[in-house]
């Protein structure tokens, strides 16, 4: 079976080049569309399943660090980067591959030699890579993949009441709809905007427009009304200052 791949570029031009290069280096290669923003990436990946996405970093609206948290684990990603010679290194040393704008013919060649080698890629390390050498603003997590055995489902953090701890998984709870997620609370409170989510007990995390009210009783610990869910949460007494917020 050929192999196959999507770009995902704003700049339609590269979309054009790098498409005619990988059809000249990589023939068997299986070009299966293309998207111009993250949104239409994340789309056109969960329809057209490739083996391959050629992702930008630095794109408006979702970035490409936000378009890979919500890529299957299996895609192999390809970063094209207009980053300094520092970030160049990191990607050298990392088991991933990237593209420097602009993708000289040599250059590519040598990934696709790195891809038809490559098994696989951890995604975690990836991201962990890109956020250490990433410029600006710290990225938070915009999407949750989700689930259990053959079942995933990919959840907007804007659509997210509570998080709440369960072992060795984590519930995420929507205003109509529980999901599971194998990642611990500790891990999503370090990915989620401090801003938008705070931690209450050591088992949840609440999304901040989501609490009407806070009661606080004589042992310093809260009685939290959602506004989207009908039941109570109850903070500890040990992260109750965060509620001094309010």
């Amino acid at each position: 079976m050929s192999p196959t791949a999507i770009i995902v570029d704003d700049e339609s031009t590269l979309i054009t080049y790098l498409s005619n290069k990988l059809n000249k280096l990589w023939p068997e290669l299986e070009i299966l569309g293309s998207a111009v923003n993250g949104r239409q990436g994340i789309a056109l990946a969960a329809e057209a399943q490739p083996d391959i996405v050629f992702l930008d970093i630095q794109m408006p609206g979702l970035s490409g660090l936000q378009v890979a948290q919500a890529l299957s684990a299996e895609i192999k990603i390809v970063f094209v980067t207009a980053f300094d010679e520092f970030a160049v290194d990191a990607f050298e040393r990392a088991a991933v591959d990237y593209l420097l704008k602009p993708v000289s013919e040599e250059r590519l060649q040598q990934c696709i030699d790195r891809l038809k080698q490559s098994q696989s890629q951890d995604h975690q390390q990836l991201l962990s890579l890109l956020q250490d050498i990433s410029p600006g603003k710290q990225e938070y997590l915009y999407w949750i993949r989700t689930g259990i055995d053959d079942t995933t489902s990919l959840v907007s953090v804007d659509d997210v009441v509570y998080f709440q701890a369960d072992q060795k998984y984590t519930s995420v709870i929507t205003v109509d709809r529980e999901y599971v997620v194998r990642r611990s609370i500790k891990e999503l409170e370090q990915q989620l905007d401090p801003a938008q989510f705070w931690r209450i007990h050591r088992g949840t995390i609440v999304r901040v427009d989501q609490i009407v009210k806070a009661k606080r009783d004589l042992r310093g610990r809260y009685s939290i009304t959602l506004r989207s869910r009908p039941e109570t949460l109850r903070s500890s007494a040990s992260y109750g200052q965060v509620f001094k917020q309010m």
